[in-house]
């Protein structure tokens, strides 16, 4: 029995040390190693056995307890002591707290299903498999008693040796487990073709896929495997493209990502997969014919010629992304991006990419502006109504009476009154806005990619208050434009004769105002936005244009709805008193005589038309900002936008069962992985002959 700590090891030659989740300080830790008394306190509390005053799993603990695998009553016990016998390096049938440790180190090595597959094989531990193993172990699956391999076949003597004594190494095994399916699907070809003609039937075609390659196929695959052949026989050269484009579909999703831009949303005509997939040599193009004849099957026939990812996703097995390589490349890739995202550039670099999102900002802005201009036009006219100190003035009843009477009066482009300098001045006003809000939310940032509430509420808060250096100048020259029109002048007020009658210093009237308005309103409505990203994003994280356009919509309400008192201060400090109207001094003043003469509903003339108008124009603006990163992407080594990229959670792959910790949160994947990968069917019942 594995009585002595101190003696027990993997005695494979392929480990000459213990698989670690934690290389050195150096490296990236991705996966956190159990603690060592934790993990004894669990280990004894699944441990049946007791020896000598030492406690030890049986196979059955370890397997259907702790794990978890085949729960059911009838199991079949020869296959719960093949793979308890992994962990029983000693093989005395026990498994040791030092076995049980070794293991859950074992699980966090990069190759750990190849490692947990030649421990299954190597059933006396001697670090190498032997003919006599390879096919004990074989004949034991499911799959060689439908489908028997010929193991004395030229592919078995090439591997071990004429006379079949040759052992193979643990690098040597991989290779030889990977090509095995390959050579048991070909044989079966060949046995069902009787003719030797190239040609088998679909029914036989579907037996061999469903028997031989079940682990690649996904559910819509398997349910259409007869009608996508559309042919009476099935040729060789299909056989084999078919297998082929299964075993590569995580290719098929990098051309199609690489063709998109990681647009998930975007359709590719078959052309252009075509010409995407020329640059991998993995692919051809009959491939790519089967590909997309699944596809029309699909879309019910409807031959568009055209994929989306969600018909990629329908044909890979969801299996795939819970392989424990998968788990492990994900953890790893985002701790590389937690550790090194926007940290070690150059100042350089960092300048050329506020640059860059200064320039998408400006397009952005202007688009955004255009598109609600003429709501904004209603809003200022109306907050620039007095209903108490000139009497008659009321030319406006609500919203929609301001919007028919500037049609009857002034045309369709008096609606745009103003639009020329507020696009002059939008452009780097968003701009700085958005480029100010991602800096700053850049540099508050934890390695981990979190970000406090407080820091999104300061970062919002400084864009706001940057922006004014350009928003002031634009609105109060906006401002008197628009309300322009409502007066009857001889000579017609252009935006130049505003700036010179305003002079330098005038162009920032009331700019106190407009720090009240902006600071808050972007403290505001950045937070909100973030967040609501996350809420509105897909299962794997990925926001659509739909999920940015409605995310940014919905958080500008609250933030125009809030400043609307400010704003309405602004509107009055900024617009050129007439005769009779009541003037201001400045912020204070011009709240007290509000309030005094109008009322404090007043403070809230416009709300409507402000929230109509800031909620879209930010929705469209920021939703146009997202899409034109993703568009055109240029990689400054920082993070790129959240939920312009499918990023699948990885707790969401690993077991809920909170005794796996350390390596054995991957212990499930990795078994379960056996059968995915390699298609090593182990029978899960007791054989009628064993029950009875």
């Amino acid at each position: 029995m594995s009585s002595n700590a101190n003696s027990v090891q993997l005695r494979s030659p392929f480990l000459p040390f213990s698989a670690q989740c934690e290389a050195s300080s150096k490296s990236i830790q991705f996966i956190k190693r159990a603690d060592k008394d934790t993990l004894k306190s669990i280990f004894l509390k699944y441990a049946s056995v007791e020896s000598n005053g030492e406690f030890f799993m049986t196979p059955n603990d370890f397997i259907r307890r702790f794990l978890g695998l085949l729960p059911q009553q009838n199991y079949n016990e020869d296959t719960v002591k093949l793979l308890a016998n992994v962990v029983d390096t000693t093989k005395d049938g026990l498994i040791s707290f030092v076995e049980f440790q070794a293991f859950e180190a074992l699980l966090c090595a990069p190759d750990s299903i190849f490692v947990l597959a030649f421990q299954l094989f190597d059933t006396n531990s001697s670090g190498y498999v032997t003919f006599d193993e390879f096919q004990d172990v074989l004949q034991r699956t499911e799959l060689h008693e439908h489908i028997p391999f010929n193991f004395n076949s030229k592919f078995i003597l090439l591997h071990f040796g004429k006379n079949k004594q040759r052992n193979v190494s643990y690098t040597e095994f991989t290779q030889l487990l990977h090509d095995f399916y390959e050579e048991h699907a070909l044989q079966a070809f060949s046995s069902f073709d009787k003719a030797n003609e190239g040609f088998i039937s679909p029914l036989e075609f579907y037996d061999i896929m469903t028997s031989l390659k079940s682990h690649l196929l996904s559910d819509f695959v398997k349910e259409n495997l007869v009608a996508a052949l559309g042919m009476k026989q099935v040729s060789y050269p299909y056989f084999v493209a078919f297998i082929s484009l299964l075993n590569s579909m995580e290719l098929v999703k990098q051309i199609y990502s690489s063709a998109t831009k990681d647009d998930l949303d975007m359709e590719l005509t078959k052309e252009e997969m075509l010409r995407e997939a020329q640059k991998y040599t993995q692919i051809t193009p009959m491939e790519i014919d089967i590909l997309f004849h699944l596809v029309d099957i699909r879309r019910h026939q409807s031959q568009s010629g055209r994929i989306k990812y969600t018909d990629i996703l329908a044909m890979t097995p969801l299996d795939l992304e819970k392989l424990p390589f998968r788990i492990q490349a994900k953890a790893l890739q985002e701790k590389i991006h937690e550790q090194y995202a926007g940290h070690g550039r150059g100042i350089f670099i960092q300048v050329l990419e506020s640059v860059y999102r200064f320039g998408l900002g400006s397009v952005a802005g202007a688009i955004g502006a255009t598109t609600v201009y003429p709501i904004d036009l209603v809003k200022t006219r109306l907050q620039n109504q007095r209903s108490g100190s000139y009497v008659g003035e009321l030319m406006y009843k609500n919203s929609f009476d301001c919007f028919k009477k500037v049609i009857r009066h002034e045309g369709f482009f008096g609606l745009y009154r103003g639009l020329a300098p507020q696009l002059v001045g939008v452009a780097p006003e968003k701009a700085i806005k958005l480029t100010v809000n991602d800096f700053i939310r850049d540099k508050f940032t934890s390695k981990s990619g979190q970000i406090p509430l407080w820091a999104e509420i300061l970062a919002g808060g400084c864009a706001g208050g940057s922006q004014v250096m350009f928003t002031n100048p634009l609105e109060i020259v906006k401002i008197r434009l628009q309300v322009a029109g409502e007066l009857a002048l001889s000579k017609r007020i252009g935006a130049v004769t505003v700036i010179k009658d305003l002079g330098f210093f005038g162009l920032y009237k009331g700019s106190r105002a407009c720090f009240l308005r902006d600071i808050p309103f972007s403290a505001i409505y950045f937070p909100c936005y973030a967040h609501m990203k996350k809420l509105t994003a897909n299962e794997t994280g990925y926001n659509s244009v739909g999920t940015l356009l409605l995310s940014a919509t919905l958080s500008g309400a609250p933030a125009a709805a809030l400043a609307t008192p400010a704003d309405v201060i602004k509107t009055r400090l900024q617009v050129v008193a007439r005769k009779g109207q009541t003037t201001y001094s400045g912020v204070t003043d011009c709240a007290r005589k509000i309030w005094k003469e109008e009322g404090g509903k007043a403070f809230w003339k416009g709300a409507p038309a402000r929230v109509f108008r800031s909620s879209p124009q930010f929705g469209v603006t920021l939703m146009t900002y997202e899409m034109f990163q993703r568009f055109f992407y240029i990689d400054f080594g920082g993070r790129r936008p959240e939920g312009s990229a499918l990023r699948p959670s990885i707790e969401e792959t690993l077991p809920p069962n909170p005794d796996h910790i350390g390596g054995y949160r991957l212990a499930l994947a990795t078994f379960e992985g056996i059968e995915t990968k390699f298609g090593l069917r182990l029978p899960k019942f007791r054989s009628p002959q064993t029950s009875a």
